[in-house]
């Protein structure tokens, strides 16, 4: 769990409460029939999932077509520990298959109310949210995969190049920043958003300059995908989905100098939840002493990947142990214990995996013992990102 319910913490999925998850479906026509056996098999598969509770299928009232399932949670890890896997992606592809549009919405549980909830006995290990978050109306996403070893310098030119799609999205939505990343062979594209994060990605999607971008990398990808086919295009970014898991903001004032740094964390086969939550933990520290040069910090995980998108004030200094938040000989040797071992190993790839998602990169550097702590300094430039784009949107006239 998180240290405080500080103001600052606008997400998180480490306060304990209960998750309540949304997806609103679209079917084709006449696939009715094939999508309820198709949910019938799944509610089955998805009760043994460790935290799950309950599941509601509805179907319109008004339109056949459209449908909606709703799930509850002991908790968002639980949640995004089976979303995030290739278990839950061959699942719901008779799902997917079904449908012309899916949209998830995720919820923390806030408070019940009503005669169901009177006297109902909930799950021990679930507990509702504490209060309100408060936040600047910003949705963060990002996506990670990797391409094939020795194309990097190609990708990065390519990623680098495009011109940015239009900020506007429609009345309600507006893209505000696009960031890119790359660590050995792993790409990582964080994307801010103001308002519907699922329109706005897929208003980005259908822009001829990224399209161009995104069929000009294809040969270099080691996940092959074919983005005229819907579904390979869906399970490929379903694949790559890296979520946001914490985010946590402090002041900073007008015109100052804010300088953006990603880190990428290989985590243990089993570990990635842990070393996010302990990240989550650091920056939350680092936000709150007196002189920090932390001004934000989001945390995205998905397996064991987990990466650490962080706004620091001026450069990065002669001491990215405060600048970076892990603060203390004792939090870097807890840091080196959930981390994978840094050497890819001979003829391998620094940053690559089974898949956009997958658990099994490494970082380059040389290779330290298990648990042995890094100097922070070290630990920093093993871990940092190259920046390969950093694109705001012009500010609203």
């Amino acid at each position: 769990m998180t240290t405080t319910l500080s103001e600052r913490v606008s997400q998180s999925a480490f306060d304990g409460s209960m998750l309540r998850v949304v997806l609103l479906m679209d079917l084709h026509e006449g696939a009715q029939q094939r999508f309820f056996e198709a949910y019938e098999q799944l509610r089955h598969d998805i009760a043994a999932v460790p935290g799950h509770i309950s599941d509601q299928l509805c179907q319109s009232f008004e339109n056949p077509s459209q449908w909606l399932i709703t799930s509850e949670w002991e908790s968002a890890p639980q949640y995004l520990a089976w979303v995030n896997s290739e278990h839950h992606a061959e699942q719901v592809r008779p799902l997917g298959a079904c449908a012309r549009a899916m949209r998830p919405l995720k919820y923390t549980v806030l408070r019940e109310t009503g005669r169901a909830y009177d006297g109902a006995v909930r799950p021990g290990a679930a507990r509702l949210q504490g209060a309100p978050r408060l936040g600047a109306g910003i949705v963060r996403h990002a996506l990670t995969f990797t391409v094939k070893p020795g194309s990097e310098e190609q990708v990065a030119a390519i990623l680098s190049s495009y011109a940015s799609p239009a900020a506007r999205v429609d009345d309600h939505t507006r893209l505000c920043r696009t960031s890119l990343f790359m660590h050995g062979n792993r790409v990582v594209r964080t994307v801010e958003v103001r308002g519907d994060l699922m329109a706005a990605l897929r208003h980005v999607s259908e822009q001829p300059e990224v399209r161009a971008v995104e069929e000009a990398i294809n040969p270099y990808l080691e996940q092959d995908r074919d983005l005229g086919d819907p579904e390979s295009a869906r399970m490929f970014f379903m694949r790559a989905a890296l979520p946001a898991v914490h985010h946590i903001a402090a002041d900073a004032a007008d015109g100052e100098d804010v300088r953006r740094h990603a880190l990428f964390y290989p985590a243990k086969p089993g570990c990635g939840p842990a070393l996010a939550r302990f990240l989550a933990r650091q920056d939350e520290a680092a936000a709150h002493r007196k002189g920090s040069a932390t001004v934000s910090s989001s945390i995205f995980q998905r397996d064991d990947i987990v990466v650490r998108l962080i706004d620091v004030r001026g450069p990065q200094g002669a001491d990215p142990e405060t600048a970076f938040g892990v603060h203390g000989p004792r939090k870097a040797g807890v840091l080196a214990r959930l981390m994978a071992e840094p050497d890819a190993g001979p003829g391998k790839s620094a940053s690559s995996g089974r898949s956009a998602g997958s658990g099994k990169s490494a970082g380059p550097g040389k290779p330290t013992r298990p648990g042995k702590p890094t100097r922070p300094a070290d630990a920093a430039a093993r871990h940092t990102m190259s920046l390969i784009t950093d694109r705001r949107a012009p500010a609203e006239s």
